[in-house]
């Protein structure tokens, strides 16, 4: 069963032109789900990694099991104001305006090995942010590490010009 038959298409959402890749039918799915974490588990099982980054909020939804599969720590990528303990904290670039992301300062330490997971790559913004906050608290980021990749958007490319590797379970072609 392949991964991307299980992610809904919804056209013109959240705007005309958009064709949103909707992940809540292949977590609705057992076994879509459980392919879709036992693949990121194989491709990471016997490689050095120290923790698992996740970004609010479905990166949370793979990477928190990726972790236990691996049997590394986890780390939970927020919103501002969502912490509750000192934070580090990294402003990014949206289309219409910025936002903030926030991790505990004493989530990473130094020259650990960081797997950064989120559910689908576009642009490559928020995912830039992560690493710039992993970075930031002497983490080194390992890979990153997403279900639905969209090419065509330019995420893969801004992060490999970048240096980091990118993985995906699956891609779709457009916008």
């Amino acid at each position: 069963m392949p991964i991307k038959s299980l992610i809904r298409t919804i056209p013109n959402y959240p705007k005309k032109g958009v064709m949103f890749r909707d992940i809540t039918t292949l977590l609705a799915d057992p076994q879509g789900f459980r392919l879709s974490v036992n693949k990121m588990v194989q491709r990471y099982t016997g490689i050095k990694i120290d923790k698992v980054a996740g970004i609010e909020a479905r990166g949370f939804i793979f990477g928190a099991p990726l972790a236990h599969q691996l049997s590394v720590g986890f780390v939970p990528i927020r919103k501002k104001g969502k912490l509750p303990a000192a934070t580090v904290s990294h402003t990014y670039e949206l289309e219409y305006g910025t936002d903030v992301l926030e991790m505990h300062t004493d989530a990473i330490k130094e020259g650990e090995l960081v797997l950064l997971v989120d559910d689908l790559l576009a642009t490559g913004g928020t995912a830039e942010a992560t690493i710039h906050l992993i970075e930031k608290t002497g983490g080194d980021v390992r890979e990153c590490c997403f279900v639905v990749d969209l090419p065509d958007v330019g995420g893969r490319s801004r992060l490999e010009k970048l240096g980091y590797n990118v993985f995906s379970l699956c891609a779709f072609e457009g916008k």
